[in-house]
């Protein structure tokens, strides 16, 4: 079964638990310092905020399946689609190990399409994001294009491992 996917950034972490967590009935399921994730089974929905960008709002939105063969669905559909895929493949970021991959629609938004693993302690495992997380703190310049992953999927600036900083996101 399929769960829908929104990734927003925020400025105020703590403001922004409080006024979503009213909004959906609910605490989020995982919260750290700079991030916090509700999953939701009415709607199915698996929503998350960070602090990781430079400019608040939508930073991409997707889909999280159950299974892999789900996963492989989606694959197909973008590539029939004639989607630009990027596949991640196994990966770890937003305090997470999943299979992934990402389409950008015609207008840039960017689409994750992921199954996750298992939870991690840390936001990213990977030398590259360990490296890249020095460089995309909102105090960073707009050249965070060697953040976590995708120029495919190019939109606005915004936290590592988010697809608004012309790379993917990982939540």
């Amino acid at each position: 079964m399929k769960r829908f996917h929104v990734h927003m950034h925020v400025d105020d972490l703590v403001k922004s638990i409080g006024f979503y967590s009213k909004l959906f009935a609910a605490e989020p399921a995982r919260v750290e310092a700079d991030y916090a994730k509700w999953m939701l089974d009415d709607p199915r929905v698996n929503f998350a905020i960070s602090t990781r960008g430079d400019k608040p709002g939508l930073d991409h939105m997707g889909f999280q399946v159950d299974d892999a063969s789900e996963l492989s669905e989606l694959k197909a559909r973008a590539e029939s689609a004639d989607m630009t895929l990027l596949d991640e493949g196994a990966t770890t970021c937003c305090y997470a190990r999943s299979e992934k991959h990402w389409v950008t629609d015609p207008q840039g938004i960017a689409w994750e399409h992921f199954h996750t693993l298992g939870n991690i302690p840390v936001f990213n495992e990977s030398t590259r994001a360990v490296e890249a997380d020095a460089r995309c703190t909102p105090a960073v310049s707009a050249d965070q294009s060697a953040c976590c992953a995708p120029a495919a999927a190019p939109v606005a600036k915004a936290a590592c491992c988010g697809p608004n900083t012309s790379q993917s996101s990982c939540c």
